[in-house]
This record gives structure tokens, C-alpha cells and sequence, in this order.
């Protein structure tokens, strides 16, 4: 792999942190700004809402710009996010700094996975996004914990100028290694770009991906509480078991690229129905601790098997005028499913379920993707058989 791809692993990496530490600072933020948890908690949502609606908005902005000068002024903004955390005085500020802070998420992810893929051979193309993706795995595993500990230890600004000299760490290695490029010289009108977006196997691929990864979300987002109260941990244990999640995060996605190398459709098929079946068997393995740790590492793995097939299937759907955007639309779909997960969940709870028929609960909307896939197959398959027919009386 060549080292610019690495250059986007160190982006990814930043972004990742900034995105989830702040999950575990909440009662720091919050005792210092003077709000309450529930208040905090809306950072994280704040968040994942600036990707939804950042990640179209910005990409279709900069359609026009060479990607590089994308990626490096992403980075720019990214550190200027950060550095704003750091310095936020009030909640409305931090809120708003986080905010443009997600700006840079989507795009970064939609238009790197685009710079990815053109830097290798097209049998390596979704390999080279799963290598770009392990930058927000190592996040989870490494980022995050030293993260926490850092704004625990020392104040949770501290976390924010870490992750801002992460970002301008990221901005010179970029510069540095990613090769230039011209403006997209096709990619002539924004219409054009959103046309791309009316494809039914693009509009496909994008439920499929809100689908899958809302049952993740559905799950992880009350993971604690089920490990605590379903397997009986106590909660000290509940960090050194997420670091086998991240390392099923890991491991999944670079299993998930290198497959999808070999047979895009049978990845994607074959990703959701191994996170379907985790998701089900989670319902009795909870409920023995060996068996929480053993599936909670496999639902990392899972479901991080699933993204760089899905994000290469937007990619390939795609392909021509608006890739950048239907890759950065697929990056707000992930997010879109994160919300929908963690939603589903609370209602699931709030009508009385217990939190251990989540995962049967969340298990239904990978089936659900899997069955859109076998959907947007057959009619693929039926419009190229249609295609392929010649009419009477030609030759």
C-alpha cells in the first residue's frame, strides 16, 4: 500500500478520537460548564447531526477543488474545531465548535475513500479503504482510552489541544504525501453530481448501509448497561472489555476490505447476515460473562466487516460524475444509522423490553439490509438480461 494512503489512516485517526472521546468526559464537561449529564450527552448528537448534514453540504461545495486541496482544508477546519473545544468558554460555544468540527467529518471520509481507491489497482480498491478506515478502528482502541484518561487526568480541554495538534500532525503528512491532483475536469454541475444520487442502486446501497449499521448502534450504545446488568460485570470491567471490541473493529475491517477485493456482492451479503447472526446469538451468549466477551469482540468484528464493502458498493454504483458526493452521502448514512440504532433501542426500553432483547431486536435491521441487498441484486441482474436482449429481426 502506498504511504499517502497512510496519511489518511493519521486523519482518520484524529477524526475518530474527536468524535468518540467525548463519551467518556461527559461528567468533566459537565460538572465544569456547568450543565447537566443529559445536556452533555447532547454533544455527542450535535455531532453526529453536523456529519449528516455537513458531509453533502461540504462535499458539494468543494466538487469543484482538486481532492487533495479538499482533504488539507478538511484538516484545517478539523484543527480549528478542536482547538475552538479547547478554548470554548460556555456550552453553546463548545456545542458550536463541536459542530463545525463534524463538518469535516464526512467529506473527509467520502472524498479520502475516493483518494484511496485511485491510489491502488482496482483489485485493491477496497483494501485500500479498509487500511484508510483502521485510522478510526485504532481510534476506539488507542485514541479514545488515552483520551479519557488525558482529560480526566488533567482537564478535558487538554483532550481537545491533543486532538488539535493530532489534526496538524495530520495536515503535514498529507501535504506531504498525497500526490496532487487536478479539479474534477467531468464533474461539471451540481446537478449532475445529484443525479448520481437518483441511481436505485446508489439510493440502494445508501438504506443498506443505515440499515446495517443501525443494528450495530442499536446494541453498543447500551452496551454498558448489558454488560453490567445482563452479564454481571462490575463496572470497572467495562473498559478493558470495549478494547476487545475495538480490536474486533480492527480485525473486521480489514477482513471485510480484503473480501470484498475478491467479490463485492458476496461480501456485502455475507457481512450482514454474520452481523444478523451475531446479533441473535447475543440474546443467550449475555447472559454468561465468557460469552459477553467473547461476542462482544465479535460484534466489533461484524460490524466493521461490513464498511469497506458497503462503502465500496456506493463507490462502484457511483461511479463517474458525483462519486465524492455519494461517498460522503454513505458516510452520513452511517451516522444516520447510528442515531436510528440508538433511537430504536430507547424505545424498545421505553416500552418495557429488557435491555437483553436488544440484540434480537437489533438483529432485525441487518436482516432487513441484507434483504434490500438481495433486492438491489435482482435488479441489477434483471436490467442487464434486459439489456443484453436483442430485438426481433436485428442481427
Amino acid at each position: 500500500m502506498p504511504l499517502a494512503l497512510y496519511a489518511l489512516t493519521v486523519g482518520a485517526f484524529g477524526i475518530g478520537v474527536t468524535e468518540f472521546v467525548i463519551m467518556g468526559l461527559l461528567l468533566e464537561v459537565g460538572a465544569d460548564l456547568g450543565v447537566g449529564v443529559p445536556a452533555a450527552g447532547l454533544l455527542i448528537s450535535g455531532y453526529a447531526l453536523g456529519v449528516v448534514g455537513g458531509a453533502p453540504l461540504i462535499t458539494a461545495l468543494t466538487a469543484r477543488w482538486p481532492r487533495k486541496t479538499v482533504l488539507l482544508a478538511l484538516m484545517a477546519v478539523f484543527t480549528a474545531g478542536n482547538l475552538a473545544c479547547a478554548l470554548a468558554p460556555d456550552y453553546a460555544t463548545l456545542m458550536a465548535a463541536r459542530v463545525l468540527t463534524a463538518f469535516a467529518h464526512g467529506t473527509f471520509f467520502g472524498v479520502g475513500s475516493v483518494v484511496a481507491t485511485g491510489l491502488v489497482p482496482a483489485d485493491r480498491k477496497a483494501s485500500a479503504i479498509a487500511v484508510m478506515f483502521t485510522g478510526l478502528t485504532l481510534a476506539n482502541i488507542l485514541g479514545v482510552p488515552f483520551g479519557t484518561w488525558l482529560g480526566q487526568a488533567h482537564g478535558w480541554r487538554a483532550t481537545f489541544w491533543a486532538v488539535g495538534a493530532i489534526g496538524l500532525l495530520a495536515f503535514a503528512v498529507l501535504a506531504l504525501l498525497v500526490p496532487r491532483d487536478r479539479a474534477p475536469a467531468a464533474e461539471t454541475r451540481l446537478r449532475d453530481d445529484l443525479a448520481v444520487l437518483a441511481r436505485p442502486q446508489v439510493l440502494l446501497g445508501l438504506a443498506i448501509t443505515v440499515l446495517g449499521y443501525g443494528g450495530v448502534f442499536a446494541v453498543f450504545t447500551y452496551i454498558a448497561p448489558i454488560l453490567t446488568g445482563i452479564s454481571g460485570f462490575a463496572d470497572r470491567a467495562v473498559s478493558p472489555i470495549l478494547l476487545v471490541f475495538g480490536a474486533g473493529l480492527v480485525a473486521g475491517n480489514l477482513i471485510g476490505g480484503r473480501l470484498a477485493d475478491r467479490g463485492l456482492l458476496a461480501t456485502v451479503m455475507g457481512s450482514l447476515a454474520a452481523l444478523a447472526a451475531v446479533l441473535a446469538l447475543m440474546t443467550f451468549a449475555m447472559r454468561s460473562p465468557a460469552g459477553a466477551i467473547l461476542f462482544t469482540g465479535l460484534l466489533g468484528a461484524a460490524a466493521f466487516a461490513t464498511v469497506p464493502p458497503l462503502q465500496m458498493w456506493v463507490l462502484a454504483k457511483a461511479e463517474g460524475a458525483g462519486q465524492s458526493l455519494a461517498s460522503s452521502f454513505n458516510i452520513a448514512a452511517f451516522n444516520l444509522g447510528n442515531a436510528l440504532g440508538a433511537w430504536l433501542g430507547g424505545v424498545a426500553i421505553d416500552q418495557g423490553l429488557s435491555l437483553g432483547a436488544l440484540p434480537a431486536i437489533a438483529a432485525l435491521l441487518p436482516i432487513a439490509a441484507f434483504v434490500t441487498t438481495l433486492a438491489a441484486w435482482r435488479l441489477e441482474t434483471g436490467r442487464a438480461r434486459a439489456s443484453a436482449r436483442v430485438p426481433a429481426g436485428c442481427s
